[in-house]
């Protein structure tokens, strides 16, 4: 019994770690929602975009992935405001499915963009210190897991502390909250509308580099990004950056616990990660923190 609780601390901290990659990809699609309204289905393909780009700053240009988002950062921001300001919001003008079917379409173009000029092999993020380890203790952490939950919980704060403490947080709050009173008060929900995917796109960005240093990537890899961004919404609460943290952890343990419980299983680890959004689901819908 000894050894096997001691078993269970290398899957738990490797679950928790992996977590806060999940909570940094959720953020941008929880965040769409929430102020618009709008289930962004490109976005997991934005995120491998995000990988594709940080691939190439890193091949052509020999730039460290996390210095690459000096240039991407900013890039994903500009390229996510543009494409909210004279695309989606045009859509969204006509219909909510419209707009739906815009970021679609945004997720087709990036595909095949991305695969025309990367090919559809497998690619990754082979920085000097990818497969880096350190031991605490007894135990074995590997440096990629841990550069995962150190960028989600920076972006969450980042993110959480912009929109309290900002008049552009505040205004994006407002415009989520009640978008006739948020006019009457003088903001413009369309720039608004603007704002909020670029920083989506931002934290895309980010994403994508976490998610190349921890694993590899093809250019269809972002719709299962997709899917886990919506169980790490439903288990932690639409609307709630804490909640979006702890959804994001439990959804990464379940799976690590999942695949150690099963002999490394990939079905069994899958399985259990969404059953439990399930059972989350029927017994709270709203999730775990959500009002």
């Amino acid at each position: 019994m000894e050894d096997f609780l001691i078993g269970l601390a290398p899957p738990i901290i490797k679950g928790i770690f992996l977590g806060g990659l999940y909570v940094v990809i959720a953020l941008g699609l929880s965040l769409v929602f929430g102020v618009m309204k709008l289930i962004n289905v490109g976005h997991g393909d934005l995120v491998i975009l995000g990988s594709y780009f940080a691939f190439a700053a890193m091949s052509w240009l020999g730039m460290d992935p996390f210095l690459g988002l000096v240039m991407g950062v900013p890039l994903f921001f500009g390229f996510g405001f543009l494409v909210q300001r004279f695309i989606i919001n045009r859509t969204f003008r006509v219909s909510l499915d419209a707009a739906l079917i815009a970021t679609f379409g945004i997720s087709i173009i990036v595909q095949g963009l991305v695969q025309a000029i990367f090919t559809p092999f497998a690619r990754s993020l082979n920085t000097s210190y990818r497969l880096e380890t350190f031991a605490v203790g007894p135990l074995t952490i590997s440096l990629r897991y841990l550069l995962d939950f150190i960028g989600g919980l920076a972006v969450m704060i980042a993110l959480r502390e912009f929109l309290r403490r900002t008049y552009l947080g505040k205004a994006i709050s407002a415009a989520s909250q009640n978008k006739p009173v948020a006019q009457r008060m003088g903001i413009n929900p369309t720039r608004v509308y603007s704002f909020a995917f670029a920083i989506a796109m931002s934290c895309a960005a980010v994403a994508g580099v976490l998610q190349g240093l921890t694993f590899s990537f093809t250019p269809t890899s972002g719709p299962p990004l997709l899917i886990i961004s919506f169980g790490v919404i439903i288990l932690g609460g639409l609307g709630s950056m804490a909640g979006t943290f702890i959804g994001g952890m439990i959804f990464g343990l379940t799976q690590t616990l999942g695949a150690y419980l099963s002999g490394g299983s990939m079905l069994v680890q899958n399985i259990a990660a969404y059953l439990l959004v399930f059972v989350i689901l029927a017994v709270r819908p709203q999730g775990i923190f959500g009002r």
